[in-house]
Formats: structure tokens, sequence, C-alpha cells
């Protein structure tokens, strides 16, 4: 009998009884290739790998424990009674009876995720875990156009973009953000909520084209269960600062697209509200029986006014995020956010028509500065005195204000990325600015660093009042180990050789003084000229020869250590081939010589 014979009607084992290909799991579910597809991205259910492919290599393969899940998933249920219901309708309009179908319209079956939301993510930190596609996602889709044929509803456009204003208004608000880059894919955020790291990207202001190579269902499938689950982390967040969820924003500041600035109004709104709340409670509470009635009355106008603080006129001066001075809520602030919040403190910028507008109304109040901008709906004007920086992307500034300074956009984001006030020289208007840095990356000690990056370091230890070791300076403390500043790329290899020298130099000047010394103890004269020749000839006998042959080790020891193993080993192998040729030399001189000697006594 062969080794792997299995009789029929046994039970099937190993990978053939784990693991299913997607034909067999389509056959199995009873359901459409689409439907199942929906599923999968739904349930969170990705193809697996194993080991041996029953199948054959062509093939999709599903472990069977996931193929289960689905199948007991209510979803499948509700999917198949909405197909039977669209079947109902398209008959009723075969048949022409338009209002059977209207009825039928109105009554269709719907679904929600919440659900699955749960179950996917039993814990708060584990959706923001899993934020970064959904919030790129959402981010492209706000920016992308309603287009029929591909059914992007003008619906799902609108819920993306305020979905993504609520995040951004909040990361702003919270002063959550911490890096900013901007590349040709788009500007790239990272913020840190409650300890996890969030990185998305979103698109430039610019119009989308759709390519035709792009499977837009599945996107849709995926920005379907993203939505809901934006729509959770941004309900938590918003109840953890006691602000009401969903935001009710001025509707004149919406038409004329101002949003950010619309839910920072809503911020200010909700703080005073609970802040007028709380002064209420701690008045009821002192006074419970005395002047009750007029302390309800106090707390319902106070109320009130804070209810409607978001209808004020929206070009108030200083209204745009008006930070709540709460003594318990900066002490719960770390020192990364405290750094945040402080960056752009007491600085106003205004931006022109011409700068990304949006980018910058979600970026300038993380870090706890007041912007404004060119159009309705703006909180001050161009011609306030109290601007101290304008955002210009011109080629040249016509009419300027001397009570401040034009600079170019990059400008904010490198001081964002830098966490100080870079000088402004190099990003006025008309001038190339210098390179934009990514923040993403870190520097090795083996790596090129640009020249631009050391130069923010340098204005980033004089802002923290510290001092650097600058390559050539190097004082008597680093001259007792040049190695580490050789790793450190503070010093090259040519300057840690002469650190070395000059350390070498050092040990002999404190020998001979520790010997003139012992001399003065014994009663022995020293004299100055003894001293002087003493050290000179130290210099021309045995002493420097041996000091000569000290030098050139610790100068081949340093070669070595700045080298990798492949350059150390080349250069091993390159000095035992010069000591070969050497020995050969001498060999060939001293035969040489034995000749000459033997041809003459010879003769």
């Amino acid at each position: 009998m062969p080794k792997h014979y299995r009789p029929a009607g046994k039970k099937k084992e190993g990978n053939a009884a784990k693991y299913m290909t997607r034909s067999q799991a389509i056959k199995y579910l009873q359901v459409s290739l689409s439907l199942f597809r929906k599923l999968c991205i739904l349930k969170g259910v990705f193809p697996r790998d194993p080991k041996k492919k029953v199948k054959g290599n062509h093939h999709t393969y599903y472990h069977m424990k996931d193929i289960a899940f689905l199948k007991h998933e209510p979803l499948v249920e509700k999917f198949r009674d909405m197909r039977t219901y669209d079947r109902k309708v398209k008959k009723a309009e075969a048949k022409k009876n338009k209002d059977l179908a209207e009825r039928l319209m109105t009554r269709k079956p719907t679904y929600t995720l919440d659900r699955l939301i749960l179950e996917r993510y039993p814990k708060f930190v584990d959706a923001l875990r899993d934020l970064d596609d959904c919030l790129s996602m959402v981010h492209l889709f706000a920016a992308l156009p309603a287009i029929e044929r591909e059914k992007i509803e003008v619906k799902r456009v609108h819920n993306c973009r305020r979905l993504s204003h609520e995040w951004q208004a909040y990361i702003s608000r919270c002063h959550k953000l911490r890096k900013v880059f901007i590349s040709v894919k788009g500007i790239y955020y990272q913020a840190e909520v409650e300890g996890q790291k969030v990185t998305w990207l979103t698109p430039h202001a610019l119009q989308q084209v759709l390519p035709d190579d792009v499977d837009y269902k599945v996107m849709l499938t995926f920005l379907e269960f993203y939505e809901t689950l934006l729509a959770f982390v941004n309900f938590k967040i918003y109840n953890s600062i006691n602000v009401k969820y969903p935001p009710i924003l001025d509707p004149r500041l919406e038409a004329l697209a101002a949003d950010l600035y619309a839910l920072s109004r809503y911020f200010d709104a909700n703080s005073n509200a609970s802040i007028a709340s709380s002064q209420t409670v701690a008045v009821s509470e002192a006074d419970k029986v005395k002047d009750k009635k007029d302390v309800a009355d106090l707390d319902e106008s106070e109320l009130r006014l804070a209810q409607l603080q978001h209808q004020l006129p929206s070009n108030e001066p200083g209204a745009l995020m008006r930070l709540v001075k709460d003594a318990a809520g900066e002490d719960e602030d770390d020192e990364e956010t405290k750094e945040c919040k402080t960056l752009f403190k007491d600085m106003k910028f205004f931006l022109s028509r011409e700068v990304p507008r949006e980018s910058l109304l979600f970026v300038i109040p993380a870090f706890g500065g007041v912007v404004s901008w060119e159009g309705e709906g703006a909180p001050f004007k161009e011609t306030d005195q109290g601007v101290t920086y304008q955002i210009v992307d011109r080629p040249t500034q016509g009419h300027k204000f001397f009570s401040r300074e034009y600079v170019q956009p990059q400008w904010v984001f490198d001081c964002i990325n830098a966490r100080i006030i870079l000088p402004t020289e190099e990003y006025m208007v008309g001038r190339i600015p210098p390179p934009h840095l990514s923040p993403f990356v870190v520097y090795g000690p083996d790596e090129h660093v640009p020249d631009y990056a050391e130069t923010i370091k340098r204005l980033q230890a004089a802002a923290r009042k510290e001092i650097l070791p600058l390559p050539g300076l190097v004082g008597v403390e680093d001259l007792e180990n040049p190695q580490n500043l050789l790793d450190e790329g503070i010093i090259d290899r040519s300057e840690a050789i002469e650190v070395a020298k000059r350390k070498r130099k050092l040990s002999i000047l404190q020998k001979q003084h520790l010997d003139e010394l012992n001399k003065e103890v014994k009663g022995e004269k020293v004299s100055f000229e003894s001293n002087v020749s003493d050290k000179k000839s130290e210099t021309e006998t045995g002493d420097v020869k041996v000091d000569h042959l000290q030098e050139e080790r610790d100068e081949e020891s340093i070669l070595k250590s700045s080298m990798s193993r492949k350059q150390r080993g080349l250069y091993e192998a390159m000095q035992i081939g010069r000591e070969r040729k050497k020995a050969k030399t001498n060999l060939i001189k001293e035969r040489k010589r034995l000749l000459d000697e033997a041809k003459k006594s010879s003769t």
C-alpha cells in the first residue's frame, strides 16, 4: 500500500484539511466573487500562503477557520435579503409599476458595520494602531471628484471631508501633531494620540485624475469600513475632551469652505460650556439652600450663551483656536506637547491666496499660532497691525508692511520639524529656499548628513543654550579618547591622528615634569638649559624612533577602527603583500651583497 494512500470517504489530513482555494470557498459559502471579496475586506480575512499547496501554485488559498468564520456572519444573510429585494424592485420596474417600485425603494433594507468595529477592535488602542491606512484612504476620497460611472457619490465625498476635518480639528486643538513632510505624493503628517504614533498622507490640493486601471469597487469597500472606524474614533476622542459629537457647525462658514475654522469655534463654544457648567455646579454645592433660584437662572443663561457662541461674527479677532486656560489640563500634557503648544505662541499668521490654505490652517494652530486668510469668513484682515508673519508663495511681493516678515510656506514646516523658529533670510520672497529635509529620516554615524541638517542642529543647540563640539576645536578632556570623537563623526580621520599626536606630546611633557619634580625632591639641580638640551637630545636620539613607531601603530589602529570588516581585510591583505615584497627585496639585496663580497675575495 502506498504511504500517502487515503481510501475514499476518509477524513482529509494536513494542508488539504486546513486550507481551501478561493473557488472552493465561494462554492462553500454560495456567494458571488464580488460579495466574497467584500466579506473578506469587512471581516479582515486575508489569503494564506501554505507550505504545501495541494491544488497548485496558481490558486489563492484561505484558511478553513476563516471561511467558517465568514459562514456564520450575519451580514451574509443581510446581503442575500438585499439581493432578493433588488430583484423585487427590478420586477416592479419591468412591469412599469412605478408606485410599487418607489414604495419598495423607500423600504430597502440596510446594514451597519458597528458590530464589526467592536469585533475587530475590542480596545481603543487597537483602532489607533490600525488608523494609518484608514486616514490616508479617507483623506484621498475627500479630495476626489464625484463620478457616477465609478460610483463615487457626492454624499460619500462630503462625508469623507467631514470626517477628515473632525480628525484634524482634534489634532490641532490638542496639539498632538509631531511631524510634517511635503513630498511629491502629498503631505505626510504624524501625530501622537494616547501614546500611539499615527502617520497618514493627504493629497495636494490639485485637480485629481482618476486612472482606469484601478478597481474602485474594492477601494469603496475599504472606504465603507474606514468611514465607520474613523467615526467611532472621532466620537471617542471628542468625548475624551468633553466635546459633543457630532459637532454642529456654522452653515455660513461651511459654505465658505472654512470647516476647520468652524470646528475651532465649536471647540471654543463647548469648552466655555463645560467651564460654565462646572462653575455653576460649584456655586450650587456651596450654597444649596440660599439663592437656589438665582443659581439655576445663572446656570441656564451661561449654558445658553456658550451654546450660541459659535454663531458670533466670524471676523472676531483672536477667536481662532482660543485655548482654554485650565491648569489641570496643562499639568496633564507631557513635555513634547508643551513644546509643540508654545512654538508659535503670540504669533499671528496671514495666508495669501496662492498658498495651501487647508494644510497651514491645520498646522499653525496645532503649534500655538493664530492664522487668518484672504477671503470671506476670515477672523482678521491683511491690514491687521498684529500680524507677525505673512505666508507668500510668489516671486515678488508688491505692497509690504514693515511690521511683519514675508516668508515662503516651507519656513512653517521646517520650523515645525526643527521645533525652533528658524531665521527667515533664506525663506524670503523670491529666493530659492534650502532643501526640505524629511523628519522621518534618522542619520547614522556612517551616513552622509546634509549641510542644512548640520545648520539646524547648531541652531537647536543655540536655542537650548547647549555647546556642541566643533571639528578642529578639541579640548584636553577630549584628548583622552579621540576614537570616540571619530566614531561620533565630530572629527575626521586626519584630525583624529592629530589629536593622538597631541596626546602623546602631552604625555611626554607630563613625564618630563614628573622627572624634574623627582630631581628637586632628591636635591639635584635642574636648570632650564639642561631641560632644553635634554628635550633636544630626546628628540634626536632613539626615543624619537620609538615614539615614531608608536605613532605609526596608533595611526594604523585608528585607520582600522574606522573601516568596515571588508575594508579592514583588504587593508591587512595589502600590508601582508607589502611585507612580503619588502622581505623579497631585502633577500635580493642580501644575495647581491654576498655575491659582491665573494667576487672581491676571489680577486
